[in-house]
């Protein structure tokens, strides 16, 4: 198709397929773009490349391409369309230049044996289901120049995922279904954590920086190996089943200034035990419809600190506890005996904590030293003397 400007656009490829070079001009005329649906559903394409010349790709360009297993994207190119490259499930590896500032819809989607993503400084959005189904992709390198990652890696083969720097928002059902998402990195400048962000992965740990105020409804629903969850003071907002289904949970934390829970936040989550709240209670907000916050969660104990307001006997329905351990630098158990340095700890009964030592207040590592109960009341611990440390500093902390 002749373009009003006298360059060309490929709109409906003929040949026989193999490896395709494009060339850069056709009968005296530039090639400038890929049109829409140009090489839809050829199964005997298995390579392209594509000239410096082509600032566009349409969409459905390559769509289909089920043998393609190789793609030259030039720098010229500023744009690609919706599903440009949706299934090609040949396709291995793609480096996306810097000139393209904007994705379509799926434009990789269900590229099943795609392994290895590299994506050029340039582009600031993921894009909508870009990569979704992607069963194969474990690589993926993002600029410093997207702020937003949308649900771009739905259902996707990552094992872990560094959330660029630069990421200020991660968008609903972002990384939703990667069945062996275990780690995730999220950084200090992200600010929220839409709906279904990351439903149904695999997340053994994840650590919410202090940057985050909100936490959407269903944030990490279903989240099947995730241990512990701290929700810091920054968040103003939490939704509806955020943590819900979350089956291997025993521990959570609440920091202080967190003003409100969700209903049906921790509902399913049977192997919760432990919620420590570091504030005053909290208000629930949300839908009364959708259950306590704690539905079906039979052995679940809540924690609160001294000093702090709001509280009684029961919280949401479950045994709310005073957490209040103390050190006891005196006394008979207190000091070196027998080559073991020890102390008593005492509180209400039957409280967990964790003990935990470092060797400098300046810049402390805490190394958590053993976990236990205070068993009507009382806890002694005692670890060998370190007769070669200048100091050794211990805290009591929750599980």
């Amino acid at each position: 198709m002749t373009n009003s400007d006298n360059t060309l656009t490929i709109t409906n490829y003929t040949g026989s397929g193999g490896a395709v070079a494009i060339p850069t001009n056709i009968n005296g005329l530039t090639v400038t773009g890929i049109g829409g649906d140009a090489f839809y559903f050829n199964t005997n394409l298995t390579g392209v490349t594509i000239p410096n010349s082509v600032t566009s790709i349409g969409g459905f360009a390559f769509d289909a391409c089920r043998n393609l297993t190789s793609v030259t994207i030039p720098g010229s190119t500023t744009s690609i369309g919706d599903f440009a490259f949706y299934q090609c499930f040949s396709l291995a590896s793609v480096t996306i230049p810097g000139a393209v500032t904007n994705f379509g819809s799926g434009v990789f989607g269900r590229c099943t044996s795609l392994t290895n993503v590299t994506i050029s400084s340039g582009l600031t959005d993921t894009g909508p289901g870009t990569f979704d189904g992607c069963t194969s992709l474990i690589s993926v390198t993002i600029p410093a120049s997207v702020t937003n990652i949308e649900d771009s890696f739905e259902n996707c083969g990552l094992t872990s995922f560094a959330i660029p720097a630069s990421v200020t928002s991660i968008g609903e059902y972002a990384f939703y279904g990667c069945a062996n998402l275990a780690n995730v990195i999220i950084p200090n400048s992200l600010t929220s954590i839409n709906e279904f962000a990351f439903g149904y992965d695999p997340l053994a740990s994840v650590v919410i920086p202090s940057s985050v105020t909100n936490i959407e409804y269903a944030a990490f629903v279903y989240c099947a190996s995730l241990t512990n969850v701290t929700i810091p003071s920054s968040v103003t907002s939490i939704g509806d089943y955020a943590f819900f289904g979350c089956q291997t949970l025993t521990n959570a934390t609440i920091a202080n200034g967190v003003p409100s829970i969700a209903y049906a936040m921790f509902d399913y989550s049977t192997n919760l035990t432990s919620v420590f709240f570091q504030g005053n209670a909290p208000t629930v907000t949300g839908d009364p419809e959708d259950g306590s916050v704690f539905y079906d969660d039979n052995n679940v104990t809540v924690y609160y600190l001294p000093g702090t307001t709001g509280w009684s006997n029961t919280y949401q329905g479950v045994p709310a506890v005073l957490w209040n351990p103390q050190i006891q630098a005196n006394g008979a158990n207190f000091g070196v005996k027998n080559g073991q340095f020890g102390f008593n700890i005492t509180g209400t009964a039957n409280i967990p904590i964790a003990v935990q030592a470092c060797t400098s207040l300046a810049n402390p590592v805490w190394m958590s030293l053993t976990n236990g109960n205070l068993t009507n009341g009382l806890f002694y611990f005692s670890e060998p003397f370190q007769a070669n440390t200048a100091a050794r500093y211990y805290r009591i902390s929750s599980p």
